[in-house]
């Protein structure tokens, strides 16, 4: 279990999006190979000697995609700030794939990808 112990933004986070994956990129339009989460998480666990067939659902930290009132769901701009952050607590051993979403293609990351910082302690 991961606990959320501190939480400095407004709140808007996604619990809803499948980690993106190349077939997303292709139907937004990508030409090309374009990086994607389920590739960066199948990449990380290789380095530990580990393989998954599924992409679980993912905590979409920082992004905003609340429902429209027909249902739909809409992709905006994050709500938070340069410094705000989200700590967690591991309550069991596991093992964490973190990835600094490469999402340029809606208005998630407004527009454009940027670095993640975290610690571990």
């Amino acid at each position: 279990m991961l606990r959320v112990v501190a939480d400095t933004t407004p709140g808007h986070h996604d619990m809803l999006m499948a980690a993106c994956d190349r077939q997303r990129y292709e139907q937004l339009g990508a030409v090309g190979y374009h990086d994607n989460c389920a590739d960066n998480l199948h990449s990380a666990l290789a380095q530990f000697g580990l393989k998954t067939a599924v992409v679980p659902a993912p905590l979409n930290l920082f992004m905003n995609v609340p429902w429209e009132a027909d249902g739909a769901l809409a992709f905006l701009a994050p709500t938070s700030s340069a410094g705000e952050y989200v700590s967690l607590r591991a309550e069991i051993d596991l093992i964490v794939a973190f990835s600094a979403c490469p999402q340029d293609m809606t208005p998630v990351n407004a527009g454009q990808s940027a670095d993640v910082h975290f610690e571990v302690w």
